[in-house]
């Protein structure tokens, strides 16, 4: 093989995307790859359990729910007798590559496999069930994780396989809901997945604005019930049609008892990464788990990583909390779940706009944005049509109920357009003055950084514009520069996976000949979608069809994914949370004076932190004519699309992740956000 590197062979069980990507990869490099069928169970089994796959075994998977190699508990893989018949079949195979796809009792009993390889391979030789030949040419097992588990309870990886698509049919039965909820006046009670991890149901509380939460993590202060009905009841008061109340199966009061929907009802009426691991493990090299880290594969000690999850801080009372990032998600549900009086008024007033196109997540800014904002005490007033509202003076004070039922809201509730302020400076300068805006918040894409850049080079003609601006990127484009992600990109890549999915499923059932073209809307002046569709038409004719799809508008509409809701949300709080901070630091004398760089800012996502970069810095990175970042990290993927799709590409190109000590402060800054 044209990359091999060594003689080693793989073997793996999981998750379709994964179990594709690793096969494939480890093809790829030269590897012989074994699929293992029905997890530990087959492991130790052996027999057909255990099959060589070729680049065509995991064709068509990749769009597969569950796991197709399948996957079992297996009691014999606890005892010793049962490791020590595993380790037979690997070694008969001349397997000592291992990929576990799975949980932390999974993970951790292939770490345990890993300690006693040397004493089971001994032990094989001396019932002269392999050779001491055989044992010394499988001396070493190396092995690497991947964590699949729908409750993202594992510490060390920002996601785990499986939450993303459990968190999408939450949100898809929510949504459903709705309608009749409002309709009929009704509460619902959602129970969700989540024995002993809430995070399932917490995070699909901030997506969908639940007005009640119940997790084990957190149990409910005594007399919960009166509480909550009372709760329900105010917002019933206000003019709220919905109430959704969601419950982790295994949320418990404050005794230990557990509360049910039943209850409540009545009460209220990764794969090349791990691959390249292995590749490059060494007989000192531990075994690791692949995860993720904002927008990066990293490598974390695995036992250390469960240990984590095992003795972890806990929350308020009785279970391990993963990391900091649950702990914040429940204080930030807790912010903007039931409206709590200001302290004291503040003396500051905050304008929120959209500009440029719609982006699915603009709504969950905006309204956690404004809910933020009553807390603090500050007047928020919300503008229409981005910065030519602005101009015209659309701009009305809102109050906390305004903004209720946004979260799930496709496009933007308060209208958006590309306008730049340049067109328009002095009617802004003469609304802000007579608004009294001491606080500038602009959801949109480039338009809405560049419209912030021209407002603050404007400075030095208008005092007025001497006040605290933040951009929070939203665009399907991810062209914003300051962030890796931006806002509504989540959606439109859902929204082009989910296109013309019939035709492509029922296309791949059938053609083992087949081919997939994705052309971005400007790639070329001359490559463009018909001549491309014109020229396999020709080559193919009579050897297969060729179709068009645009997708176009589509990736702009439609509700927004969980993690658009989720972040959106949290961009919003964040924002509003750092304006206000820079409004103290400025205001004296009963006024807001802020010229300094650091005074209007991009917060954007940038690998593991949230950060507030300024736009003046920004201004020194970006390609205006292309409006674009100058660097962008994700065209590194184009590598790793290249390799799996079988490209002839030199290994030396790869840069894959180096192996991350694992300690409680690195934890909390990995999954702070």
């Amino acid at each position: 093989a044209p990359h091999s590197r060594g003689h080693f062979r793989v073997t793996l069980w999981g998750m379709n995307a994964a179990v594709r990507a690793v096969t494939r990869m480890g093809i790829y490099v030269g590897a012989k790859v074994f699929l293992i069928y029905e997890g530990y169970e087959g492991l130790v089994e052996g027999g057909d359990n255990i099959k060589q796959a070729n680049w065509l075994s995991v064709s068509n998977i990749i769009q597969l729910g569950g796991t197709v190699i399948g996957s079992a508990r297996c009691k014999a893989f606890t005892t010793r007798a049962g490791r020590l018949r595993a380790a037979r079949n690997l070694v008969e195979h001349g397997i000592t590559n291992l990929c576990v796809i799975g949980g932390d009792g999974s993970l951790t009993g292939a770490d345990i496999f890993r300690s006693e390889w040397g004493e089971l391979l001994e032990e094989l030789v001396q019932d002269g069930q392999i050779s001491e030949e055989v044992a010394q040419e499988n001396s070493r097992l190396n092995i690497v994780g991947l964590v699949g588990s729908i409750d993202n309870d594992f510490c060390g990886t920002d996601m785990t396989i499986g939450t993303d698509s459990a968190l999408h049919r939450i949100m898809e039965v929510i949504d459903a809901i709705t309608t009749t909820a409002q309709s009929h006046q009704r509460t619902f009670v959602l129970e969700v997945m989540g024995r002993h991890c809430g995070y399932l149901a917490l995070v699909s509380g901030l997506a969908s604005g639940a007005d009640w939460l119940f997790i084990p993590e957190s149990p409910p202060e005594d007399g919960w019930e009166d509480l909550m009905c009372e709760r329900l009841g105010e917002t019933r008061s206000r003019g709220s049609r919905l109430n959704i109340i969601i419950i982790a199966e295994g949320a418990i009061d404050r005794s230990g008892k557990p509360i049910s929907s039943n209850y409540v009802k009545d009460s209220s009426k990764m794969g090349m990464e791990a691959v390249m691991a292995l590749l490059e493990a060494t007989p000192d090299t531990p075994a690791c788990v692949v995860s993720l880290s904002g927008n990066q594969s990293v490598r974390l000690p695995l036992m250390e990583c469960v240990q984590v999850v095992s003795t972890g801080a806990r929350l308020g009372a009785t279970l391990p909390c993963p990391c900091r990032s649950f702990e914040n998600n429940w204080n930030i549900y807790k912010l903007l779940a039931h409206q709590k009086p200001a302290q004291e008024k503040s003396p500051f007033s905050l304008a929120i706009l959209n500009v440029g196109a719609p982006a699915a997540g603009m709504n969950a800014a905006v309204r956690s944005a404004v809910r933020i904002s009553i807390c603090q005490g500050h007047t928020i007033y919300a503008v229409s049509d981005g910065f030519e509202g602005l101009a015209k003076g659309q701009i009305r004070e809102v109050g906390w109920h305004d903004v209720a039922g946004w979260l799930g809201r496709g496009g933007s509730m308060l209208g958006t357009k590309r306008t730049l302020p340049k067109t328009c400076m002095e009617k802004i300068v003469e609304n802000v003055r007579k608004f009294n805006i001491q606080g500038l918040l602009v959801i949109g894409g480039f338009e809405a950084y560049e419209g912030v850049l021209q407002l603050v080079e404007a400075r030095g003609q208008y005092e007025e514009l001497c006040i605290i601006m933040c951009v929070i990127p939203a665009t399907i484009s991810n062209n914003v520069p300051g962030t890796d992600f931006s806002l509504g990109s989540d959606t439109a890549v859902n929204a082009a996976m989910e296109a013309n999915v019939e035709h492509l499923t029922d296309k791949m059932k059938t053609d083992i000949q087949r081919g997939l073209v994705l052309r971005n809307e400007k790639c070329h002046e001359h490559y463009t979608t018909e001549f491309l569709y014109n020229l396999y038409s020709s080559e193919g004719k009579g050897i297969f069809d060729c179709r068009i799809n645009v997708l176009g508008h589509l990736q702009q509409g439609g509700a927004p994914t969980p993690f658009d809701r989720n972040y959106g949300t949290k961009l919003g709080v964040k924002a509003v949370l750092w304006m206000s901070e820079k409004l103290e630091e400025v205001y004296c004398k009963g006024r807001v004076f802020a010229n300094s760089d650091d005074s209007a800012c991009v917060i954007g996502l940038r690998k593991k932190v949230v950060a507030f970069s300024p736009v003046t810095e920004l201004k020194k990175v970006t390609d205006f004519e292309h409006r674009l970042p100058q660097e962008q990290w994700w065209l590194n993927l184009r590598l790793m699309l290249k390799m799996l799709a079988n490209y002839q590409i030199s290994l030396t190109e790869y840069i894959s992740g180096k192996m991350e000590h694992v300690t409680r402060r690195t934890l909390s800054i990995e999954k702070g956000f």
